[in-house]
C-alpha cells in the first residue's frame, strides 16, 4: 500500500487503522488545520476548535516569554536567578548522580536564565532509580503524567531543598528548568505564569483559547486523553472534563498549557517571521546551545544526542535531511516543527507519545518535502 501523500490522507489512514480516534493536522507555509475523526472513541467528530492538552509544548511559549522580558530590560541571559529565586542561592550539587543526598559539593556557579532555557541548571528528570529520583517522587517534584499537586512556591521549595544532579552548565536534564523558568516570570512580573502569558503573548496574539485550563463552559472542546497499554486505547481523562477543567494549583510552564491548533499556528507564525522576538534571540532559541559534554548518554532516552541538539525550549535536527528542523512535542500526544524553509508542521493527537504513535510522528515530519518555500524574507 502505497504512503500518504498529504496531511489529511496521513491522519485519515492513522484513524482507520485506529492508532488515533481523530485529531487535527496542519502542515505549510501558513497552512489550514484539517480535523480528522472523532473527538473520543465513539464520540463526536473532531472539530478544528478542539482544545488539545500540549503539554510540552508548552516550553517554547515559555521560553519566548523570557526571551521578550530579556529584550525589554528586565533581565540578562547570564544573570544569575536567584535575585528572584532566592530559594536557588546557594544550591548543593550530588558528587555523583547516582549518589546519597548527603553527598554533596557547593555549586560552582550560580543558576542563571541561559541554564534554565536550555535545561542545564543541574536539575531535571531522573530516568535511573536512584535517592534523588526516590526523593522528588517522594516530595511531589518527579516529573510525570499527573497534574500539580503543589502551588508554585510549595513545589520550588521541595525541589530546592533536595541537591542539583550536576553543576550548573555542566550537564543536561529534561524538565524541571522550565518549571523554574515559570516561576521565574511570575516573580519578575508579579502576576501568575498564566496571567503573564496571557497578557505578554496570548491577548496580543489573540490566542482566546490558550491557558493553563479549559473554562467550563469551553470544555466540551476538550477531547478525551489515552494511552496505549498493551496495544489497547485505555482512557487517561474523558471528553469534556478532567483535572484540566478549572484553574489548577501551579501554572506549570514544563508542560501544563491547553491550546488549539489554530492558536498554535499564529504563535509559530509569528516567531518565525522575527515578530515576537528579535532575530538573534531566534536564532538561539533554534540552534544548538548546549555544549557537548554536558550530553551524557544518561540523560535523556537513548540516541537522543547522536541527531539531535537543543536550544531553548526546542530540539534541534543536527543532520540529516531535515537538518535545521527545531520544534518538539507534547507527551498526551501532540508535535510541532518549524523548518529552516518556514515550512511549519502541528500535530495535535490524544493518544500519549509511545511506539503507537510513532509511525504517525515520523510520517507528517517527512511529508515537508511537497511543500514550497517561503519568498526571501
Amino acid at each position: 500500500m502505497s504512503s500518504p501523500t498529504s496531511p489529511a490522507a496521513l491522519l485519515t489512514r492513522a484513524v482507520d487503522d485506529g492508532i488515533v480516534p481523530g485529531g487535527v493536522i496542519a502542515l505549510g507555509q501558513d497552512p489550514a488545520p484539517i480535523a480528522v475523526g472523532a473527538m473520543a472513541v465513539g464520540g463526536p467528530p473532531m472539530r478544528v476548535e478542539a482544545i488539545f492538552r500540549i503539554q510540552s509544548m508548552t516550553k517554547l511559549v515559555t521560553a519566548v516569554a523570557a526571551l521578550r522580558l530579556v529584550e525589554q530590560g528586565a533581565l540578562t541571559l547570564d544573570e544569575p536567578v536567584a535575585t528572584w529565586l532566592p530559594e536557588l542561592r546557594a544550591p548543593r550539587v550530588l558528587t555523583a548522580p547516582e549518589a546519597p543526598l548527603t553527598d554533596t559539593v557547593p555549586a560552582e556557579h550560580p543558576i542563571t536564565l541561559r541554564h534554565l532555557l536550555t535545561n542545564t541548571s543541574g536539575c531535571g528528570m531522573i530516568l535511573a532509580r536512584s535517592p534523588l529520583q526516590r526523593a522528588m517522587a517522594e516530595t511531589a517534584t518527579e516529573a510525570g503524567p499527573l497534574p500539580p499537586t503543589l502551588g508554585a512556591d510549595a513545589w520550588l521549595a521541595a525541589l530546592a531543598s533536595l541537591p542539583l544532579v550536576g553543576q550548573p552548565g555542566q550537564v543536561w536534564r529534561y524538565h524541571h528548568s522550565f518549571g523554574l523558568l515559570g516561576i521565574l516570570l511570575s516573580r519578575i512580573s508579579g502576576t501568575r505564569t498564566g496571567e503573564h502569558l496571557e497578557k505578554s503573548l496570548f491577548t496580543p496574539l489573540g490566542m482566546s483559547d490558550t491557558g493553563y485550563f479549559v473554562p467550563r463552559d469551553r470544555a466540551h472542546r476538550l477531547p478525551a486523553s489515552y494511552a496505549d497499554e498493551g496495544g489497547e486505547l485505555v482512557g487517561r481523562e474523558p471528553a469534556a472534563g478532567g483535572p484540566h477543567v478549572g484553574p489548577p494549583p501551579f501554572d506549570m510552564s514544563h508542560g501544563e498549557l491547553l491550546s488549539t491548533a489554530p492558536d498554535y499556528l499564529r504563535f509559530l507564525r509569528t516567531l518565525r517571521d522575527g515578530e515576537l522576538i528579535g532575530r538573534e534571540h531566534l536564532r538561539m532559541l533554534s540552534s544548538d546551545q548546549v555544549p557537548a559534554d554536558a550530553k551524557s548518554r544518561e540523560s535523556f532516552f537513548p540516541g537522543f544526542w547522536e541527531h539531535t541538539g537543543w536550544g531553548f525550549g526546542v530540539s534541534v535536527v543536527a543532520d540529516g535531511p531535515h537538518r535545521g528542523r527545531w520544534g518538539w512535542s507534547g507527551g498526551a500526544g501532540t508535535d510541532f516543527f518549524v523548518d529552516p524553509d518556514g515550512t511549519l508542521g502541528l500535530l495535535l493527537t490524544q493518544v500519549e507519545i509511545g511506539p503507537r504513535l510513532a509511525p504517525l510522528l515520523e510520517g507528517y515530519g517527512d511529508l515537508t518535502a511537497t511543500q514550497d518555500p517561503l519568498p526571501p524574507r
